[in-house]
């Protein structure tokens, strides 16, 4: 039920973000992409380079298998709290749900080797499923290596809803755009695993890297954009300190 009610407010958010006219471009930008994430910690004695390894093999054993609809990260925190109590996430998207619902069902046949390397390297207390929506879509080109994400866990005040806060994200979006950013932005609804979340949705931001999210930084800040923002939002929603990770990309895949 709550999948459901999801996926229909996200359709119309789609009609009220494009004026209720959906550009082919527009519509595949904000194609509803399923994603898994892992919150992990590394066992007694094992580290980052013991995650590599494991790692190393989980490619071959992906190249092998022609693995083509799956995209991975892994996600190190940089800005971070003392509730964030894990030391690696696993960040997993398929192209749609049957994708993503097919790579885990060849994980669970035939990655039991590779599962019993992760399961040495790491203990896994969540296994969350979002569905991710794109706002803002990021730049054209190959996909970095390394990038730098951005999570606010983000509740709606009274008397909003995704069609209001669509309307909103629109005129965010081309505020950014007209400051030159190039972040891109996704909002992450709840659909499997966790239970009991204080939030409706994370608000997620892709950064090139670091002096990129300085750039956006400077102009929310000295540039004036904080106060846009809150003439946008501040009636509609109401998010909590933003957190941020240092993303290594695993597995490219063109999810869009």
């Amino acid at each position: 039920m709550k999948i459901r009610n999801i996926l229909m407010s996200f359709i119309v958010s789609l009609t009220a973000f494009a004026g209720g006219a959906i550009a082919a471009e527009e519509e595949a930008e904000m194609k509803i992409i399923p994603v898994e994430l892992y919150a992990c910690k590394y066992n007694e004695g094992q580290g980052p380079g013991d995650l590599e390894e494991v790692i190393t093999m989980w490619s071959s054993w992906a190249d092998k298998i022609g693995l083509d609809n799956y995209a991975a990260w892994t996600l190190t925190p940089f800005y971070y709290g003392p509730d964030q109590e894990f030391d690696v996430l696993w960040l997993g998207a398929g192209k749609d749900a049957v994708a993503l619902g097919a790579a885990q069902d060849m994980y669970l046949a035939k990655g039991g080797e590779i599962a019993q390397g992760f399961n040495k390297v790491l203990s896994c207390n969540a296994h969350v499923n979002f569905a991710s929506l794109n706002y803002k879509a990021p730049p054209k080109g190959d996909t970095p290596e390394s990038t730098v994400l951005t999570f606010s866990n983000c509740s709606y005040k009274d008397g909003a809803n995704p069609p209001t806060l669509s309307e909103a994200m629109g005129k965010w979006v081309k505020h950014l755009e007209g400051q030159g950013s190039e972040t891109a932005i996704f909002h992450w609804y709840p659909a499997f695993g966790g239970g009991g979340e204080k939030f409706d949705f994370k608000w997620l931001q892709a950064h090139e890297n670091f002096a990129a999210l300085g750039k956006d930084y400077e102009s929310y800040g000295n540039g004036g954009g904080y106060k846009l923002n809150g003439e946008l939002f501040d009636d509609l929603i109401e998010c909590d300190s933003t957190r941020a990770y240092v993303a290594k990309n695993r597995r490219h895949v063109q999810l869009r």
